[in-house]
């Protein structure tokens, strides 16, 4: 190829990255300095790992073109599990796009590249369902020990017992209870009937 055409080519190359951020009080500083110095463009998007629907991150895929990099700042950052990070590589290498790990200074065009990429993805899906594990095993262990599990509770139980008996003698409806105490009408219904059922024979 002659050498204005390669140096052409090199100039039309983009390295567009991508950041997900999981909550909006995250602090992601430290890695949005990082991807400018290294991208061209940097799109960050607020949602859960678990998300399925990422609409930034689709615009991002759909934009690079053959010899573009996607930069991503960890495994983490950007997909799911291991399964998911392996077949998007899988999927950007054949549509001639460059992958990078940003954290890492990763090269995936590379066979010692690909290799370490495999290890860090499932590396980075076991811990994910580490934490899972360890999540579901302190709720398991606190509902044992009698806790409650979730956000505390609107009402009080005498409020409970005083919004039931104004509805049942007619006092009032349950929409202008709830209107009273600024919580949906189904929110009220359910907990008094959790309520009831707690007594007593």
């Amino acid at each position: 190829m002659p050498l204005r055409s390669t140096n052409l080519l090199k100039e039309r190359m983009k390295k567009i990255a991508y950041l997900r951020v999981s909550t909006a009080e995250q602090n992601p500083d430290r890695q949005i300095e990082g991807l400018k110095h290294i991208a061209d463009e940097l799109h960050i998007e607020t949602l859960s790992a678990v998300a399925r629907h990422r609409p930034v991150y689709d615009r991002v895929i759909g934009r690079l073109r053959r010899g573009d990099m996607l930069v991503v700042w960890a495994l983490d950052r950007a997909y799911r599990s291991a399964k998911d990070a392996l077949i998007e590589l899988d999927a950007l290498r054949e549509r001639g796009v460059y992958f990078q790990i940003a954290n890492l200074d990763l090269d995936t065009t590379t066979p010692h590249g690909r290799f370490i990429y495999t290890i860090m993805s499932g590396a980075s899906q076991y811990e994910r369902e580490m934490l899972i594990e360890r999540t579901k095993e302190g709720i398991a262990a606190a509902r044992a020990q009698g806790k409650r599990i979730g956000r505390p509770p609107k009402l009080t139980q005498i409020q409970l017992f005083d919004a039931h008996h104004r509805i049942v003698t007619g006092q009032a409806t349950r929409v202008q209870i709830a209107a009273e105490y600024k919580i949906a009408p189904w929110s009220l219904t359910r907990a008094i009937k959790r309520s009831v059922e707690a007594l007593p024979n």
